[in-house]
């Protein structure tokens, strides 16, 4: 081709921040750098359609709906409620709803019911397996509040970073929902307002990377990670990440809603919700509508008030007394559940959340906000093993681990910090039957039962949310 230099740069956002990542693999010679943005790494493990087992109903049927029940788009999904939590609550199991709109003629469907456990048929499309060498100069993107592909973007550089031996391999992630930084000013999202035009910010970037690695200009000094902190409203740069002189702690529940990074020392002690399948946790405020409809809060749900699911009996919640100094979460956030269920299969939902002050002078409405900093779903099933589901023993004391991935927050003096629990996330994700099925995608509707679910915070068995803090 006539009118180049030889040197190509290729990126893309989502889909085809997938199809960037893959350039990289074997590149050609020509390739020298590529830029790929909130890539989707493992759509079982952490992206689109499972999360550490949960299946993602919307966003796994609407998706599945708009792409292949018609070969030019001209089907689009159509729930006949406005209000889809409403809808999808109608059907009784996940059969019923996929006779009533047509879901076993998708491929991706037929693909989900066949293959609901981590097994060959997922492993086989899991991307960061194939980063062995880390060749072409890479710069991975993804948003704290990607509603779909946060995962992707972490599990990538975290893989690519092993065979980094020329310090090529570079990480920014900002304040944003899915691909928000390709075009959007990034001032806000939803409700959280950043102080600054972080889109705008990253476009720099991008150009003065892209820049030095195609034409030679500059200096190409990137910052190794180069992240967010949407406590402080500021740009972050690491020289390693997570940070090598982050400290794991641990924010331990207490007796009456505490919460501190003190151990317990109590011998007894636990709380408790029933967790009705008839009565699912909404996973955001309602009216839940369709993922992709025009008036869609889609992209901002994860900046949503968490107190819209306050006073709810099936919500477990424990905070912090007002902070006495900032706390900057920087690295991996990890939740350490020791419970037990009288059924004998459970899903697990923890929140970790900045509870704000109960005056904000300049922002009036936002007093006592309860701003989701990150928050990750599992299915018990799959507690020892993700290739093969187990029942869970009823009425035992067990160890769940729910990863809720990394963020790079801190929370401000005055603030609260805030962890809730909970085992259902409707209709986002579907409900678990509560009773062990070998699979949930068949199960009948006498499968799906009310349980007690118990938390234990004792010496012997210590739940707690494990944070990455700086010193």
């Amino acid at each position: 081709m006539p009118n180049n230099n030889g040197r190509v740069g290729i990126y893309g956002v989502s889909y085809p921040g997938w199809l960037t990542a893959v350039a990289g693999i074997g590149a050609h010679p020509a390739l020298k750098a590529i830029s790929p943005q909130a890539p989707m790494g493992d759509t079982w493990m952490g992206d689109d359609f499972f999360h550490q087992g949960a299946f993602r109903l919307t966003y796994g049927l609407e998706y599945a709906w708009m792409m292949e029940a018609s070969t030019d788009l001209s089907i689009t999904p159509s729930p006949a409620r406005y209000d889809t939590f409403e809808w999808y609550l109608s059907y009784p199991t996940l059969g019923a709803l996929a006779r009533a709109v047509g879901a076993d003629a998708w491929p991706s469907w037929r693909r989900f019911v066949a293959h609901p456990a981590y097994d060959t048929a997922w492993q086989a499309r899991s991307l960061p397996r194939y980063f062995t060498h880390t060749t072409v100069p890479t710069l991975t993107v993804g948003g704290w509040w990607d509603q779909e592909d946060e995962f992707g973007p972490l599990a990538s550089y975290k893989v690519l970073e092993r065979t980094d031996t020329a310090g090529i391999n570079h990480l920014v992630m900002g304040p944003w929902y899915h691909g928000q930084w390709s075009g959007d000013s990034g001032t806000a999202l939803g409700n959280v307002r950043f102080g600054r035009a972080t889109g705008v910010d990253y476009r720099a970037l991008q150009s003065k990377w892209f820049g030095y690695w195609l034409k030679g200009e500059g200096d190409g000094k990137v910052a190794e990670a180069t992240l967010f902190d949407a406590g402080t409203n500021t740009w972050r740069e690491f020289d390693s990440w997570p940070p090598a002189t982050a400290m794991h702690r641990h924010l331990y529940f207490g007796a009456n809603g505490s919460l501190s990074f003190t151990a317990p020392a109590d011998t007894a002690g636990s709380d408790w919700f029933v967790s009705d399948p008839a009565r699912p946790v909404p996973y955001r405020p309602r009216p839940v509508e369709r993922t992709y409809s025009p008036t869609s809060r889609w992209r901002r749900w994860e900046t949503e008030d968490q107190r819209f699911v306050d006073g709810r009996q099936d919500v477990l919640t424990w905070q912090t007394a007002p902070l006495t100094e900032d706390v900057t979460v920087a690295g991996n956030v990890v939740a350490h559940l020791f419970a037990s269920t009288t059924g004998s299969d459970a899903d697990w939902v923890a929140k970790l959340i900045d509870v704000y002050p109960d005056t904000i002078p300049d922002r009036p409405g936002m007093g006592g906000y309860e701003l989701m900093v990150t928050g990750e779903i599992m299915r018990g099933r799959y507690r020892q093993s993700w290739e093969h589901p187990a029942p869970i023993r009823r009425n035992a004391v067990l160890p769940f681990t729910v990863d809720l991935h990394q963020q790079a927050y801190t929370f401000r003096r005055g603030h609260r910090i805030m962890v809730q629990v909970q085992s259902s996330w409707f209709p986002l994700y579907d409900r678990n039957p509560q009773t062990f099925v070998p699979n949930i995608f068949t199960a009948g509707p006498e499968a799906y039962r009310a349980q007690v679910h118990r938390v234990y915070r004792t010496a012997r068995y210590p739940s707690s949310v494990e944070v990455d803090v700086l010193p």
